[in-house]
């Protein structure tokens, strides 16, 4: 490489594009959303959101009217309407799992998932595994799972178009051979000397220069003006990849993928116990009587997902899930009801395993006539309904007047023994959830599980939903997007009165049915509006003895879907979807996607209204456009202080006509103070232990938390419950570990659901982890090092002085590290592990530099940590384990267990040079070669199984470090 010598004080570099570049590694890419143009004023830019909506939508659309070929006058506009709220969630997981690849802290500064600093070799690896991921999940029918490999694919795959010089060297067509290894290779360059741009802070360091193409930017992309050309192969790749997909899975799997027009799932969660035969038989019908609608108005050959999950005491399971209707009715028709015994019941267990393996935009039907005897799962699925928006309905079948033993019946205890409020854990998840309970009786409950085939309908919609105590007066809007409606109405009902748009009045319940009709069960009262229907506001006056829920369904395409986002002003802007609850009090950004809408349609939405469980109007929140024509309209609001109690949404607009336009979210967000934010998600691997892990922040008072953790399939090693003490504004780090079985088969999904709540307020978050085994490839991948640190003073007396390198090893593939040995150097390598602490004590000029807090390796040590006992099976610790020229390699296979090992080495000037190696479980070697110079203080030689050798440097930051590091050169 060809540099010119640009200070007295430092050589500079100007990229040359070759095969090996040294380079600083930077978590850059093209930008990650719609938010970046903002933030970069690059309004032409395409960006990574972009790139993966627009590839997906044209091969879906391509894939249906494929499929459709067959048929006559098929209009693409209703096509694009009836793809469904599914499908832009769908689509929006495959871009937040792009996007998350910017700002996760185990991939944002790793080379390798960015095709940065040279490491071609290793991203193609990365590609093809993701590829593997993808398609194994999708054939496993793991979804959720596989849409999240793919994102992660699209990152990696786009990345190579901005970071590469293939676009320099005249490249007008997509490299093959990436994604498959059959078609010829050509040599390429990747990475920079340095990334450029202006948010680049080592722009100034080493060597100058860039390529990268990420935007049309001049101050962010040092070759801004090839942004099209690169971002135009990107999305032809993005494209291929999915053609490839397609063929792989065939057409139906892949709309599956995406939720392509498919009904909502139908997901029963069946108490068992001998007294639940009318119920058992109600849901039977009702199951077969959606089947054999969605037989006749089928528009695809796609009919939806099935879940049926039975349960009693002490059982549950297992979960019988398919997307065959008639496997689904065999299902219901091998339902028994049978033993019973006295309350409570393990419902909330089948709830959760429903939860898990239904898809986002559920709902769920829980039948039982019992309480819940596992309260301590309250929260997980709490969480897990927050997490994927799902809707849970509760219909409770008591009859008080059984108190006796008769034959099929639960033994039933007298009325006074009873705990009134033994269901009120039904009523909180149904209320958070915006979902309904329903107390009705063995004789009602055909009629009342109606409400199962009110809302499964594909392309309901909510128009109004709310929760009152006895009385509540109310108004809803109509607009012409809707066809449909319907309201259901909980409790005994004394009076209901409608009033039209017009000012047409009806009571109810009454003989006179001008505008509605009603049909009364013990619990449920369901009001149909009769055609034609009048657009505009609508007046509803309710009575009822006792609490009351009310929801009004539309059926309608138009709708929204929305996620709450803070700003990352880091080396790569953009919108950070947030995990888990809000924090009150706090900004935040509310960004909501309008889906269903026509291309030809044009329609503005202005503002979102926060609800209180009451429906009443907690705050105003405007909406300004950020989106272009290419995509779903996407839109930001900014909220300077989330509300501290619970609410809802709905959001308001107007079509070109100037007729509003109205939607309701019906799940309660839960404001906090405490957060939780995951740092690595790993891939699990049979017979292999892997480790989550997270940083638990409080942004209230000091005080005490305690910290949970369940997964679906039993793999924790620790799952019991945790007390922690977090300071006022502080955080905490820890991990979780999973031991997947030997047994364990690839393609098997786990969902960990992580949960924290404050000891002495109902104050509590949660982050749910979506993780999958996968299939075991040997291990070839060498460890790496990763350069933090360079102390040099050495002036032409070289004994005067002395040198100091701080870096972090840690193992790329899946054996983890075995040993760390001195081969070369006279001075002495000293051992730690990584924390926050020891990173100020190492590095205290990055501290005192960089603003805003710094974010470095994550590995915390837990307190009962033993002392160190290496060569033995104890868990071991690393602290002041020190090595020279000559010792033996150190054995760290039974500390490491995927984590990094922090060294600082130390050496007088005469001594410049010295050379670690590093060994992973499977044999595979590093020689990291460490020098006396702030240039290139750290060299990488490796050797695996294979014996071949490559060369280059790896400056892989791992953990959340996302900080560039300043050299002072005085």
């Amino acid at each position: 490489m060809m540099c010119e010598g640009m200070s007295s004080w430092i050589l500079t570099h100007q990229c040359v594009l070759v095969l090996f570049i040294y380079c600083m590694p930077i978590c850059q890419a093209f930008l990650p959303n719609f938010w970046s143009r903002v933030l970069t004023l690059s309004w032409d830019s395409y960006t990574h959101q972009y790139m993966t909506e627009q590839a997906i939508l044209n091969i879906t659309m391509e894939t249906l009217s494929k499929m459709m070929e067959h048929q006559q006058d098929v209009n693409n506009e209703e096509l694009y309407t009836g793809l469904g709220r599914g499908f832009w969630h769908a689509v929006g997981e495959v871009a937040s799992a792009n996007a998350e690849m910017d700002f996760l802290s185990s991939t944002c500064s790793d080379p390798v998932y960015h095709f940065d600093s040279e490491r071609v070799e290793g991203a193609t690896q990365m590609l093809r595994e993701f590829w593997g991921q993808t398609l194994l999940l999708t054939q496993a029918k793991e979804y959720q799972g596989a849409r999240r490999s793919l994102g992660q694919l699209f990152h990696s795959l786009q990345d190579f178009y901005s970071h590469s010089n293939w676009v320099e060297m005249g490249q007008q067509a997509v490299y093959l051979h990436l994604l498959h290894p059959e078609e010829p290779s050509v040599p390429v360059a990747s990475g920079k000397c340095s990334h450029g741009g202006i948010l680049d802070s080592s722009r100034h360091q080493g060597a100058e220069g860039g390529i990268n193409k990420d935007s049309t930017s001049p101050l962010f992309s040092p070759h801004h003006y090839l942004h099209k050309e690169a971002a135009h192969l990107a999305t032809t790749a993005t494209l291929r990849v999915l053609q490839d997909l397609r063929n792989e899975v065939g057409p139906n799997s892949f709309l599956r993928l995406f939720s392509v027009q498919q009904p909502p799932a139908l997901v029963f969660v069946m108490d068992t116990t001998g007294s639940m035969f009318e119920e058992i038989t109600a849901a039977r019908l009702r199951a077969l009587s959606i089947i054999q609608a969605r037989e006749k108005s089928r528009r695809t050959s796609l009919p939806g997902t099935f879940i049926l999950v039975p349960f009693h005491d002490p059982g549950f399971g297992p979960v019988m899930e398919t997307d065959n209707p008639y496997q689904f009715m065999q299902y219901m028709e091998d339902l028994t009801a049978l033993g019973g015994g006295d309350e409570p019941e393990m419902c909330l267990s089948a709830l959760q395993l429903a939860l898990t393996h239904s898809p986002p935009l559920s709902e769920v039907f829980v039948f039982t006539d019992a309480s819940p005897k596992d309260h301590h799962l309250q929260s997980a699925v709490q969480a897990l309904i927050l997490e994927k928006q799902t809707k849970v309905n509760f219909l409770l079948t008591e009859d008080l007047s059984l108190t006796g033993r008769g034959k099929g019946m639960r033994k039933r205890k007298r009325r006074e023994s009873l705990s009134p409020g033994r269901f009120s854990l039904y009523s909180s998840l149904s209320s958070l959830s915006g979902g309904m309970t329903i107390f009705t009786t063995k004789t009602d409950i055909r009629n009342v599980s109606a409400i199962v085939e009110d809302t499964t309908t594909s392309s309901k919609v909510t128009l109004l939903h709310a929760e009152s105590e006895s009385k509540s007066s109310n108004s809803f809007r109509v607009d012409k997007a809707v066809t449909k409606v319907m309201l259901h109405i909980t409790g005994q009902l004394t009076h209901c009165e409608l009033v039209s748009p017009s000012g047409v009045q009806q009571s109810l319940p009454g003989t006179d049915n001008p505008l509605a009709v009603l049909e009364s069960s013990k619990g449920l009262n369901r009001i149909s509006l009769l055609p034609p229907l009048e657009i505009g506001i609508w007046q509803l006056t309710v009575k009822t003895i006792g609490p009351m829920t009310f929801n009004v369904l539309g059926d309608s395409s138009l709708d929204f879907l929305y996620y709450f986002a803070r700003e990352a002003n880091e080396t790569h802007p953009g919108l950070r979807k947030l995990e888990g609850s809000p924090i009150a009090g706090v900004p935040v950004f509310l960004v909501v996607a309008v889906t269903g809408m026509s291309p030809n349609e044009e329609a503005s939405f202005s503002h979102v209204t926060l609800l209180g469980p009451n429906g009443e109007s907690l705050q105003k929140v405007l909406l300004n456009s950020t989106s272009s024509h290419w995509s779903e309209e996407e839109l930001v609001g900014y909220m300077d202080s989330v509300p501290r109690m619970p609410f809802s949404m709905r959001l308001s607009g107007m079509d070109r006509r100037g007729n509003l336009l109205e939607r309701v979210s019906t799940e309660m967000i839960q404001p906090t103070h405490v957060q939780i934010q995951v740092h690595s998600v790993p891939q699990l691997l049979p017979g292999h232990s892997s480790t989550v892990l997270f940083e638990i922040f409080n942004h209230g008072p000091s005080r005490h938390f305690k910290f949970s953790a369940k997964d679906d399939q039993g793999y924790l090693s620790h799952p019991d419950q945790q007390r922690l003490f977090i300071s006022a504004r502080g955080s905490v780090k820890r991990e979780v570990e999973l031991r997947t079985p030997h047994t364990a088969q690839a393609g098997t999904a786990i969902t960990l659901t992580l949960i924290v709540h404050a000891e002495d307020l109902p104050d509590s978050n949660y982050a749910v982890v979506h993780l999958a085994v996968i299939l075991e490839e040997p291990d070839k991948t060498p460890p790496a090092c990763s350069s933090l640190h360079v102390e040099s003073s050495c002036p032409s007396l070289c004994s005067q002085s002395s040198w100091k390198v701080s870096f972090v090893a840690k193992d790329r593939g899946h054996s983890g590290l075995a040993s760390i040995q001195l081969a070369q150097g006279e001075g002495t390598l000293i051992l730690s592990e990584v924390s926050m602490q020891r990173s100020e004590e190492h590095f205290p000029q990055l501290h005192e530099k960089t603003t805003g807090g710094v974010h470095l390796p994550l590995l915390q040590p837990q307190m009962d940590t033993s002392e160190p006992h290496f060569g033995t099976e104890s868990e071991q610790r690393l602290d002041g384990v020190q090595l020279l020229k000559g010792d033996h390699p150190v054995n760290i296979s039974e500390w490491s267990k995927g984590k990094p090992v922090m060294m600082r080495y130390s050496s007088g000037c005469c001594a410049p040079h010295a050379k670690i190696v590093l060994w992973d479980r499977a044999g595979n070697m590093r020689h990291c070669h460490l020098k006396a110079s702030q240039e290139r203080a750290l060299r990488e030689k490796n050797k695996a199984h294979s014996g071949e050798s490559t060369s280059w440097l790896v400056l892989m930051l791992w953990g959340h470090l996302t900080l560039t590091f300043i050299y002072d050169y005085k």
